[in-house]
């Protein structure tokens, strides 16, 4: 007897980004993520219609536990903002400092060029984020802990594409340094520029 439906997804997610981080997204075949998991191609196909929608699928998973880890950051009224980025920043490199497969997946040309309906899953991902992260900006102004003269949008923006970097030199340099280290510099970086004095 087969495994769970939701278990076995599960395992071809995680081959799949196993399989990005160790050979790049374009060597990843489904018959590769089967060989990975141990199952028939044919089993790959009865949980996903193609290799897309599995990467579509990782990414969103993906997504949910980091919306999951965030939320405290997001949310939680009883920090200032600024406390509240600053840990938004640790989680998040911890986050992907666990799945690798996720910057050889997101800087891919498979991304970026071939296929518009993964894409579009990181864009609306990226939008949701970004729009959240500004809240938060727009409530460490009101609190007084954030420069009044700040646009929480374009920041917002600007600290999203700064973590992103961050990340591409981790993948770059073939994760030869621990993310999370770099949550320290970056929350400085961000600190000396966005607190109020």
């Amino acid at each position: 007897m087969g495994k769970p439906h939701a278990q076995r997804k599960d395992e071809i997610i995680r081959s799949a980004l196993d399989l990005a981080a160790e050979t790049g997204v374009k060597k990843v075949t489904t018959q590769a993520i089967a060989d990975r998991v141990g199952i028939a191609q044919a089993t790959v196909f009865r949980h996903f219609k193609s290799r897309d929608s599995i990467f579509a699928e990782a990414i969103e998973w993906l997504a949910e536990q980091l919306f999951e880890t965030l939320a405290t950051c997001f949310n939680d009224q009883t920090l200032a903002a600024n406390e509240r980025l600053n840990m938004l920043i640790q989680r998040q490199l911890g986050l992907i400092s666990r799945h690798k497969g996720l910057p050889r997946l997101l800087f891919s040309d498979r991304l970026h060029i071939e296929s518009p309906a993964l894409k579009g899953v990181v864009q609306t991902i990226m939008n949701r984020y970004t729009l959240q992260l500004g809240l938060l900006i727009d409530e460490g102004k009101a609190q007084g802990c954030f420069r009044q003269d700040i646009n929480s949008t374009e920041t917002a923006t600007l600290i999203t594409a700064l973590v992103q970097g961050t990340v591409m030199r981790w993948s770059i340099f073939d994760f030869d340094f621990e993310l999370e280290d770099q949550a320290a510099p970056i929350q400085d970086f961000l600190n000396n520029i966005l607190i109020a004095r």
